[in-house]
């Protein structure tokens, strides 16, 4: 069985809207160790200009209360990502970045990645299985973030692994999120899917105009004809979906991941 092993979001925070906001199901009858990080300052060494210069990482259980916190990773968090620590490999390039690594029962989770004191850029967040282990899974995660024009548009990358193909439902919402309470959804989200050498294999714009794939939806069929939608069957690698608004349009935007396996 396939399985979504790390999921990431770029997304440019501006003063009005500070944070990216994404959720994470675990399914399963066994916890889950996750890592947590929410990336700024670092990322101008991969020539991203215009990088938040500090941020802050929140991780909150469905209710909504808070289970944990981070600002910057030394703080709670240096015995296990520094040198010698289990999650080493992961430790924030730097000093600002923040990060978490906690275990988790089954069920639903929202992260909120910030600027500290309202610092504008762009931020990556992420998250990785650290416990791949077949009574425990990530079946589902979603990035809410400010589409905005030309390259400030949202992000999300994920990996597949697994001996078998990963059966998946990407969408990308907009006009429905006016039902919970979001004012400013974008209008007309537009959802690209590429592989890991940058191939385009998947497009939508409007989720019902391909009546086949509409079929495969079911229950996860967006409620705006205006939203995307995409099912796909992905081997194991690197893939990255890209969530644009419609001849320019900017406003905010859900970006979902199902395994639908």
């Amino acid at each position: 069985m396939g399985a979504l092993e790390n999921a990431s979001s770029i997304a440019t925070l501006s003063v009005s809207d500070n944070a990216v906001v994404s959720g994470f199901i675990i399914a399963g009858d066994e916890p889950k160790t996750v890592i947590l990080r929410a990336i700024g300052p670092s990322l101008e060494q991969s020539g991203v200009a215009g990088a938040v210069s500090d941020t802050t990482l929140e991780l909150h259980e469905a209710a909504g209360g808070l289970i944990a916190s981070n600002d910057n990773w030394r703080d709670s968090q240096e015995a296990t990502f520094a040198e010698g620590g289990a999650y080493h490999p992961l430790q924030p390039a730097s000093e600002l970045e923040s990060a978490l690594a906690i275990t988790l029962p089954p069920g639903s989770y929202t992260t909120v990645v910030s600027g500290k004191d309202g610092a504008a850029g762009v931020v990556l967040a992420e998250i990785y299985d650290s416990s791949r282990n077949a009574n425990s899974r990530i079946v589902n995660v979603s990035t809410r973030a400010l589409v905005q024009t030309g390259e400030n548009v949202l992000i999300g990358g994920f990996v597949a692994a697994g001996d078998a193909e990963t059966s998946l439902i990407l969408r990308a919402l907009g006009p429905s999120l006016s039902q919970s309470g979001i004012s400013n959804g974008l209008a007309d989200p537009m959802l690209e899917l590429y592989d890991g050498n940058g191939s385009l294999i998947g497009s939508n714009d409007n989720w019902s105009d391909d009546p086949v794939q509409a079929e495969s939806f079911g229950q996860l069929a967006p409620s705006s004809d205006r939203e995307s939608a995409i099912a796909v069957r992905v081997g194991a690698g690197n893939y990255t979906a890209i969530v644009r608004g419609k001849n320019g349009s900017s406003g905010v935007a859900l970006l979902e991941i199902y395994n639908s396996q």
